[in-house]
């Protein structure tokens, strides 16, 4: 039994960092992404059904795309008028076995911007795109998905649904788009792949705070969008705030994985290479001297941490200046949130909790948890502990993250 709870442990993890490329390679082929994803669940599938008794072969990803094509070819069969793509897929797997080392490529390609466009296409809605892009790029479940938009499991369930089928009625092309298209679907796609990103960097649910693969994957598809797109400065913009906001991965967590908030990290653990990455990707956004977009705020406040050797050198009157900027760009009770802190942290924790009791009737805030989590520290740092600690109790008993809840449950007992 635990050989086999270790087999499905690994299923998991390959489909995590391999499905992307499985799903983009499939679609390449079949120009039909709901095609590829569903001939890339098969595979999947067989995986549970094969691995823990053969065991894992030497190349996992080599064989969930050969095991994944070999099924598209089976369904093209199955429709007449697609003979001419049988016989292309066919040549290449012909005298394939399932681990017979066809590799899945490091590296970003044409194929991954095109799943991440194609899913993006403005013939969805916002929210398609964002969920299709996340479940076949990020790989996340329908429930992940549905915590991030705080609707209904069913909900993110059907949105998928209905993406895939939107696209294959209106027959979108498979492909990278150009000219004036290009700046039309870019904004979509900046916001997906920073989605994918959050996710990775605080999980919503479970119990690890982080998923490094989905933070890796956000960064390279970003890397390659700057490439792409160099003239775009919200592009180098994002890239700079990820970059920044990775720097910090070795310091989030303690030696039994608990989360380390932002001012008790060791700074000495922060990844400097990333941090000179990301300084050098907002040099290149404010180069371009376009207007300050929201990824440009963002990567400025970034930069402001990163800049701070130590916590008392953090330069909080300019980061709450940004984030009035922010809240102007794009104004969200979360960002109030935000500037909430950073007031607290400049002015002291009495300005902060004025704008917190100020937007807590927020209905977007309902249910969040950092609220009360971020009235909780102003209220210990005034000396009313005994409010902070059911501030604190209110937060753990409103996240989904085990590590999280952990870290506020201590919190609270710490208000004695």
């Amino acid at each position: 039994m635990g050989a086999i709870t270790s087999v499905h442990r690994t299923i998991d993890a390959v489909w995590r960092m391999e499905s992307a490329k499985v799903i983009a390679a499939l679609a390449r082929y079949t120009r039909d992404v709901g095609l590829a994803e569903e001939m890339a669940q098969d595979a999947l599938v067989a995986a549970l059904e094969q691995w823990p008794e053969e065991g894992v072969p030497r190349n996992p990803g080599a064989w969930l795309m050969t095991t994944a094509k070999r099924r598209a070819i089976d369904q093209i069969r199955r429709r007449e008028n697609f003979n001419r793509k049988v016989e292309e897929i066919g040549r290449e797997v012909q005298e394939a076995t399932p681990d017979a080392g066809e590799g899945i490529d490091d590296e970003i390609g044409d194929d991954l911007l095109s799943l991440i466009f194609t899913a993006c296409h403005p013939v969805l809605g916002t929210e398609a795109r964002v969920a299709l892009t996340l479940k076949m790029l990020g790989g996340l479940k329908t429930e992940e998905i549905a915590r991030a938009f705080l609707v209904s499991d069913a909900t993110v369930a059907q949105r998928i649904v209905r993406a895939k089928k939107a696209l294959a009625d209106a027959g979108v092309p498979f492909e990278v788009p150009e000219g004036p298209e290009l700046a039309i679907r870019l904004a979509s796609v900046l916001e997906v792949i920073y989605l994918i990103f959050n996710e990775g960097y605080s999980a919503t649910q479970g119990d690890d705070w982080m998923r490094p693969e989905l933070c890796a994957e956000a960064l390279r598809l970003g890397r390659v969008l700057a490439e792409l797109a160099p003239k775009e400065a919200e592009v180098h913009s994002l890239v700079a705030l990820m970059e920044i906001q990775a720097s910090r991965a070795r310091a989030r967590t303690g030696p039994n994985g608990e989360p380390v908030l932002l001012l008790e990290q060791d700074r000495g653990k922060w990844d400097w290479l990333l941090i000179g990455r990301g300084l050098k990707a907002l040099e290149r956004a404010e180069a371009l001297n376009q207007p300050p977009g929201n990824y440009y705020v963002q990567a400025a406040l970034a930069a402001c941490h990163a800049r701070a050797r130590k916590p008392e050198d953090t330069d909080w009157q300019r980061i709450a200046a940004l984030y009035q900027v922010l809240a102007e760009i794009s104004p969200s009770p979360i960002v109030e949130l935000n500037r909430a802190v950073a007031l607290s942290m400049a002015f002291g924790p009495a300005a902060g909790l004025a704008l917190v009791d100020e937007i807590s009737g927020e209905k977007a805030l309902q249910g969040y948890h950092l609220l009360p989590s971020v009235r909780g520290d102003f209220l210990v740092k005034l000396g009313r502990t005994e409010e902070a600690r059911a501030e604190f109790e209110k937060a753990a008993a409103l996240t989904r993250n085990e590590r999280e809840k952990t870290l506020l449950l201590e919190r609270a007992a710490a208000c004695g």
